[in-house]
């Protein structure tokens, strides 16, 4: 048993609490211990109730000792993504304008992840209202990344990863729209996996019908995202794309042959993301771990014309819906890039929408037919590697000079057009020791495919066992 519990995988830390080698209370206390010694380098967590975390420790341990019969998170300590509703502790969406706000109802995930047994511990920082691939906002600050301080942890789930890797929780509950869990996961050397819509239900929601932003789950290896994603997945009425499939579908052994896969890589999917060559220069490299372990690799991508103006006009059109009413009423306590995509959103017209709803669905058409002759896709996650903190967003990609906070997140939000899974795997590091993630991509509704070839390439390489070497308080 290691004296620093905070560095067990989620998965040991279970199997210890079910056999009662530790108790809840420990394991609780050992993330607070970590998160005070760590967190004001790292500003991962952004509110904290210790004395409520203890509390509902000390409730476990007693339900332990009154019956074996225990849900699998039993324990488990997490924080919860700052735009997740928790009841009773504010959740402000990095806004001044929610600084405040204390909601009365758990967001559906916060809701199962606390049935499952998970202890909460408090918020995790996101960027405002979760927009936009970098965590910073006006009210919590910047999250740094763990791996270096001066670089950017990712977003919206940036607080989320960075917390992951620097050891303050062994899960972390994401959302991902454009990116916004596998690219924290790419730059924090964690796992995040953007599930087919409808896989894990959200509620509340502006648009019940959504699917392109998403609930998922991120971990510091694929085994412990797929037991997260146990107790998120399965279906709700309350939201109408909720899949059938129950959640304890994904607690399953992860071990898988892949000899025989055959893998389609697309480094810049087909020319609409070219990547930076320090990206590349990690990724391709790890094409013959795949080879080694059976994979029949060549370079192949889909058909991904229109995706681009697609979620474009989606993601405008859902921030209007979202937001509009924020910008009528509080305009100046918006970010500019917030105002940019709701007046984007109100610029669009029936032809725009009715364009992007009939692009959408030849995509997906598309992607069912490219993987008629795959099994898996392969991608860079980002297209660069953590950039400087402060910055709101790289002003160059591949050479290539970017005009809004969107254009460098393409290899994952075209991605997200297709409603097909989406997992981030570490995949090593650049010369300057920035961590780089490689995506791997599935069928439709093929989640537990893609978190085996995942799991299998994880433990050929074990990437994700380096750990940041983080100051301590």
């Amino acid at each position: 048993m290691p004296d620093a519990l905070h560095q067990l995988d989620a998965t040991e830390l279970a199997t210890l609490l079910h056999r009662r080698d530790l108790s809840a209370r420990e394991v609780v206390q050992a993330h607070l211990d970590r998160i005070e010694q760590v967190n004001p380098a790292v500003n991962a967590l952004v509110t904290l109730d210790p004395e409520g975390a203890l509390a509902a420790a000390a409730r476990a341990d007693e339900r332990l000792v009154r019956s074996a019969a225990v849900p699998p998170l039993h324990g488990l300590p997490i924080a919860f993504k700052d735009t997740r509703l928790t009841r009773g502790m504010r959740t402000t969406h990095g806004s001044p304008l929610f600084a405040d706000h204390i909601p009365d109802d758990d967001d559906l995930v916060v809701e199962r992840l606390q049935r499952a047994g998970a202890i909460r511990l408090g918020k995790t920082n996101v960027p405002e209202f979760a927009a936009g691939s970098h965590t910073f906002n006006p009210v919590f600050g910047t999250t740094r990344n763990p791996y270096d301080l001066t670089r950017s942890a990712g977003g919206s789930s940036g607080g989320a990863a960075a917390a992951l890797a620097a050891g303050l929780q062994p899960l972390a509950d994401g959302s991902d729209m454009g990116g916004s869990l596998r690219n924290p996961a790419s730059f924090c050397n964690v796992v995040g996996l953007r599930p087919t819509p409808g896989r894990v239900p959200s509620h509340p929601g502006s648009n019940l019908w959504d699917t392109l932003s998403v609930p998922g789950p991120m971990g510091r290896t694929v085994a412990d995202t797929a037991l997260l994603l146990s107790a998120t997945a399965g279906p709700d009425p309350r939201c109408p794309i909720s899949l059938e499939t129950p959640g304890a579908a994904f607690r399953v052994p992860l071990d898988r042959d892949l000899r025989g896969l055959r893998i389609a890589w697309a480094p810049d999917l087909g020319g609409f993301a070219p990547a930076d060559p320090d990206v590349l220069a990690v990724l391709e490299p790890q094409l013959r771990v795949l080879e080694e372990l059976g994979c029949h690799v060549e370079n192949a991508c889909p058909d991904l014309t229109g995706a681009d103006e697609t979620f474009r006009t989606l993601r405008a059109h859902s921030f209007e819906l979202a937001l509009g009413h924020l910008l009528d009423s509080d305009r100046q306590a918006l970010k500019p890039s917030i105002v940019w995509n709701i007046e984007q959103g109100r610029r669009l017209t029936a032809a725009d929408l009715r364009t992007a709803t009939a692009t959408h669905s030849r995509l997906y058409l598309g992607m069912l037919d490219f993987f008629s002759g795959y099994d898996l896709l392969l991608a860079p996650v980002s297209q660069v590697a953590p950039f400087d903190a402060e910055l709101e967003y790289p002003r160059e990609v591949a050479g290539r000079p970017t005009h809004s906070y969107l254009d460098w997140m393409r290899s994952a939000y075209l991605i997200s057009v297709l409603g097909v899974p989406a997992l981030s795997v570490p995949a090593g590091f650049t010369p300057g020791g920035l961590p780089v993630g490689l995506q791997f991509i599935g069928a439709p509704r093929a989640d537990l495919a893609v978190l085996q070839a995942g799991h299998a390439y994880e433990s050929a390489t074990r990437h994700g066992r380096r750990r940041p070497d983080l100051p301590t308080a």
